[in-house]
């Protein structure tokens, strides 16, 4: 028998793109670098950049009499942020932040622990459909629907009346600094609305922490004879605490920031947010605006550095 013929060999086309091809499978690190390039510029400039230039208009000043800014480098524009009426907006703003973190972690905890542990199949597409439609609706939409339920003639206060607990909620509103006219005219307002926004981003890091948590060990516990809240404890809660620490990282730094939610839903007095959109647009002082600014940046760099050491960053 005769041999069969060999297959004939393909010759590769030739061209530019060929060439940029064997390029890059030659180098792969060229085309990583290719690819990185205009996402990596965009960050620099555009968001790095911007950080940059706001520091640096937080070393100027404001010319008492002509209201002009003064390109000379000075700490007077800091040493503003002391001054009680602007450090207590800052207290407010961190109290507030803190609040609602706290808050957030206690009512999250169940939930997640619930989804982690106990739901299964559709219960559990259930559950992620609960927790991600309220980010599907509108931010504003919801802000002032929470305005409509604390208002005087709202839901809320109909309920209370209906229940003959007005009393009640006119001693919460009673209450000295947290209290005012109704819900959404007050501190108290501006917590529910806080909690209510940003609570999903406590749910879902804790509950991926809480599904990394082994079944064994919680066995164990137990067959050690630990007692439920000696194995929350000890076993739970400690390997749940990065995600926790992650979801905080979110529900802190978003409440820092805001400045919308306490505008419509809360007093007149201001959070950092508001200081920083009055001075930068009302008031015209960008300097004082850019040292505002920079207070959650400092206070969220020292939060994860934190977060980092307690593992936070494995659970996002």
């Amino acid at each position: 028998m005769s041999a069969s013929p060999s297959p004939a060999v393909l010759t590769g086309k030739s061209g530019l793109l060929t060439a940029a091809s064997d390029l890059f499978w030659r180098r792969p690190g060229l085309l990583l670098v290719l690819m990185l390039a205009p996402p990596l510029l965009w960050l620099g400039v555009i968001y790095i950049g911007s950080l940059i230039a706001l520091l640096l208009q937080s070393f100027f000043s404001i010319d008492e009499f002509s209201g002009l800014i003064v390109y000379e480098f000075t700490l007077s524009t800091y040493k503003q942020l002391l001054l009680a009426a602007n450090f207590d907006i800052i207290l407010r703003t961190v109290v507030m932040a803190s609040l609602v973190t706290i808050t957030s972690a206690i009512l999250a905890f169940p939930i997640a622990y619930y989804a982690a542990r106990y739901a299964q199949g559709k219960w559990k597409a259930l559950f992620y459909l609960g927790v991600m439609l309220p980010l599907w609706s509108s931010y504003l939409v919801k802000i002032y629907a929470w305005k409509l339920i604390l208002a005087k003639e709202g839901i809320l206060t109909w309920a209370f009346e209906k229940l003959h607990l007005s009393w009640l909620l006119d001693g919460v509103l009673s209450l000295p600094v947290i209290g005012g006219n109704s819900l959404s005219v007050s501190y108290i307002g501006t917590f529910i609305v806080f909690v209510y926004i940003w609570l999903p981003y406590m749910i879902l890091p804790t509950q991926a922490a809480l599904e990394r948590v082994p079944g064994n060990l919680i066995e164990a516990a137990g067959d050690l004879g630990a007692t439920p809240s000696q194995t929350f404890r000890t076993v739970i809660l400690p390997l749940a605490l990065p995600g926790i620490i992650a979801g905080s990282i979110f529900t802190f730094s978003l409440t820092l920031g805001d400045y919308i939610i306490p505008q419509i839903v809360g007093s007149s007095r201001l959070f950092i947010g508001q200081a920083v959109y009055t001075q930068q647009g009302t008031a015209g002082n960008v300097p004082l605006a850019a040292a505002f600014s920079v207070v959650p940046i400092l206070i969220m760099a020292l939060y994860l550095w934190a977060a980092k050491k307690k593992g936070a960053f494995d659970a996002l």
